[in-house]
């Protein structure tokens, strides 16, 4: 039995799917969340500029005694998460392999389409491991950057996102797709809009739910899991900006977030 917290990071409010799906799957285990809202995003960043953020965040949550972490940033799972596995003794994951795995059992006709935001779909990143599982798979990726500022104004079931969703999703409607990975954090609080506008004919794959299992897998085969029977408990960090990160962070948790502190994410 092991009742150290999991570590969780992003670049900034996204990441919050993953720690929801990681509260379902594994309702015991502690968490501690980092959000680097003060340099968000990081898709458009430089990768060497990813990496060294990735660096620092690994780092805070080790001070933290972190026995797992999970980088929920699709753009810094890209771009750092072989080097974070290579250079840290703890087990770390990112959002990608689980989600590509997730694509390839889904997939029927191998037709299969990714949605994220730039820097996710021009690192080709999914689309490079779906081509290693399922060689003769047929990709269709395209960014969609509305998607997140619609999220973080609350506006994820409204006209503007079936209007935003309608033309981002056209010539995937057109592909004949029969499975989609919601490629960026954010976009699981766009299912239903996305799955009402794909006809209900497409398997929509979240990379949070399937990285929640994966880390599941990883605890129980490393003797790690915490058996306590009482729920986890969860502390919140960010770089920037707490009363937003509360605010907006609530509709993806769905509960109300009590303990959050910010830091100097420079120090680490």
């Amino acid at each position: 039995m092991d009742p150290r917290p999991i570590g969780v990071f992003d670049s900034g409010i996204g990441g919050l799917t993953v720690v929801k799906e990681i509260m379902e799957f594994l309702p015991n285990e502690n968490i501690v969340y980092f959000g680097d809202t003060a340099r968000v995003p990081y898709g458009s960043k430089s990768a060497e500029t990813v990496i060294r953020f990735a660096f620092q965040n690994t780092r805070f949550l080790l001070t933290k005694d972190v026995k797992a972490i999970v980088v929920a940033c699709n753009t810094a799972s890209a771009v750092a998460l072989k080097m974070l596995q290579e250079s840290f003794d703890v087990p770390i994951i990112g959002v990608i392999s689980p989600g590509a795995n997730a694509a390839v059992k889904a997939t029927k006709n191998k037709k299969i389409g990714i949605i994220g935001t730039e820097g996710t779909i021009n690192s080709r990143a999914y689309e490079k491991e779906i081509k290693r599982l399922l060689p003769d798979a047929e990709i269709f990726a395209y960014p969609c950057p509305l998607f997140v500022p619609i999220v973080e104004e609350g506006w994820a079931n409204t006209k503007v996102s079936y209007m935003v969703a309608e033309e981002y999703l056209k010539p995937l409607k057109a592909s004949l797709i029969d499975s989609l990975v919601m490629g960026c954090t954010h976009y699981p609080l766009l299912t239903k809009v996305v799955d009402d506008v794909l006809d209900h004919k497409v398997k929509l794959i979240n990379p949070a739910r399937e990285t929640a299992i994966e880390l599941k897998n990883i605890l129980i085969q490393n003797g790690i899991e915490n058996k306590e029977d009482a729920l986890g408990q969860y502390e919140y960090y960010v770089s920037d900006n707490p009363e937003k990160f509360k605010r907006v962070g609530g509709n993806f948790l769905e509960h109300d977030i009590i303990n959050i502190k910010k830091i100097d994410i420079e120090k680490y």
